[in-house]
């Protein structure tokens, strides 16, 4: 089986967020890139269903070229091959994102499977696999816990409020997967030095206008926390007891 796999290069969330001087954008300068867990969870499962089905992993990505380096984690932990559709810095909105990815999967397939995560780390549309499989006219089952391969078709399992609901489809088809599915293997030595010298196929994105704009970008604001200090030595002992008799501590 081949699988196409699709991830986004997102800030690190362990990062603070900072606007640009314009504030329609995130300055990254200063912080970390990742894929989000979802997507870090959808390569994982396409390599066990390669491991136990065959066939290979394409893991692509839709973004500058220093998002080479995530591609080469996803090589790292099982995927076969990597492809970067290059921009030239401009944030493609998920309407051009879904068609250079339609275009890319026509081009590079056929591909039995495509896999997203159910939504990026970062915007959050819940949209770009849905897109793709409305303009490759596939079958589509979102949210996706358990997946299973079967000869000429796909059992997905999602969460609803609660209740579980089961999907069977014919494949090609695709899958949006949800942190959980599985638990992401660590990548070894080996897989981390075939990465490095993996060749990286490029291509190159061609812009899409987009209806919607960014007009401006606002960082909620932080709650911010104080200490105290209540002393030194035993002259702290009586606004202690004090503290401890106000917060219902000490009867």
């Amino acid at each position: 089986m081949n699988v196409l796999v699709c991830v986004k290069r997102v800030p690190d969330v362990g990062g603070r967020i900072t606007l640009t001087a314009d504030g329609k954008d995130i300055d990254t300068k200063f912080l970390g890139f990742t894929i989000s867990p979802h997507e870090e969870c959808a390569v994982e499962e396409a390599v066990r269903i390669v491991e136990q089905h065959g066939g290979s992993v394409t893991v692509a990505t839709l973004g500058p070229e220093a998002a080479i380096e995530q591609l080469r984690n996803s090589l790292a932990l099982g995927a076969h091959q990597a492809v970067l559709v290059e921009t030239d810095g401009r944030q493609f909105g998920p309407i051009g994102t879904a068609e250079a990815i339609a275009e890319l999967a026509e081009s590079r397939g056929p591909f039995e499977l495509l896999l997203f995560g159910n939504e990026s780390a970062d915007a959050g549309n819940y949209q770009v696999g849905v897109r793709v499989a409305h303009l490759l006219g596939l079958p589509i089952v979102t949210g996706v816990k358990a997946l299973e391969i079967r000869a000429d078709s796909i059992r997905a399992r999602r969460e609803y409020q609660g209740t579980g609901e089961i999907f069977e489809v014919d494949i090609p088809a695709v899958v949006t997967v949800k942190e959980g599915i599985n638990l992401p293997r660590y990548p070894s030595l080996p897989g981390r030095m075939r990465a490095t010298k993996a060749t990286i196929d490029k291509v190159p994105a061609r812009w899409r206008e987009e209806g919607l704009t960014t007009e401006m970008l606002h960082v909620p604001k932080q709650e911010r926390h104080t200490a105290e200090v209540l002393g030194h030595g035993a002259d702290a002992v009586p606004k202690l007891v004090a503290l401890l008799e106000e917060i219902g501590i000490l009867a």
